[in-house]
């Protein structure tokens, strides 16, 4: 632990020691989940995106920092602690990240995540958040945005994780602006990152094409 702490910039002790709540699904909330002294140069490295959407990491220009962090995300030593935490096996499970970097009043909306996903795990970029909108609802009931049993606000370096089921509702109140989050998910097999891939390229051509789309 000793060596993983001095090399890594994700704190993975905070993750094993944080609960991991069951009501209404299984998840877990670690604050300063990104070590606090690599925090600005990731954030400052997140990629420019210019416009509302979500896009695949691969293919976006970042800085060295951002890269580091992906590396991390998608490495073994997360997978083993997210393992741990909710007792599954991702092991040869493909893993795909998507960022967000503006909300366009749409986002937010209640879902679940689809039944290709495994564990979702949310890590935000934003370095202050005082709005009431935007800050992640982890809900009870399908059709309640405020009937929820925990409100997560993207600040930097927060993260959340959860079990995609039948009942991960989860959603935010409707915010127009900068909204920076990294998604990176665990799927079932790699024809769900190819098709992902496939429709993100489409969605984001689509508004090259048409800006208010």
């Amino acid at each position: 632990m000793a060596a993983e702490a001095v090399l890594s910039l994700l704190d993975l002790d905070r993750l094993r020691a944080s609960p991991l709540c069951r009501d209404p699904f299984d998840f877990v909330v670690v604050e300063e989940f990104v070590r606090p002294e690599h925090l600005s140069a990731i954030v400052g490295d997140f990629p420019a995106l210019g416009q509302h959407g979500s896009f695949p990491l691969n293919g976006q220009p970042c800085g060295a920092a951002f890269a580091r962090l992906a590396a991390e995300l998608e490495g073994d030593n997360l997978r083993r602690a997210v393992e741990a935490k909710f007792a599954i096996d991702l092991e040869g499970r493909p893993t795909m990240i998507t960022l967000r970097g503006y909300s366009d009043g749409k986002d937010g909306r209640i879902h679940t995540d689809s039944a290709t996903k495994l564990i979702t795990l949310l890590l935000y970029m934003n370095p202050a958040w005082e709005e009431e909108a935007g800050r992640l609802r982890l809900l009870r009931r399908v059709d309640d945005l405020d009937d929820f049993v925990a409100e997560i606000p993207p600040v930097a370096g927060t993260m959340v994780a959860f079990r995609r089921s039948a009942n991960s509702f989860h959603g935010h109140h409707a915010h127009v602006g900068a909204r920076r989050s990294i998604q990176l998910n665990w799927v079932i097999d790699a024809a769900v990152v190819r098709r992902e891939l496939l429709r993100h390229r489409w969605s984001a051509r689509l508004k090259s094409l048409n800006p208010f789309a």
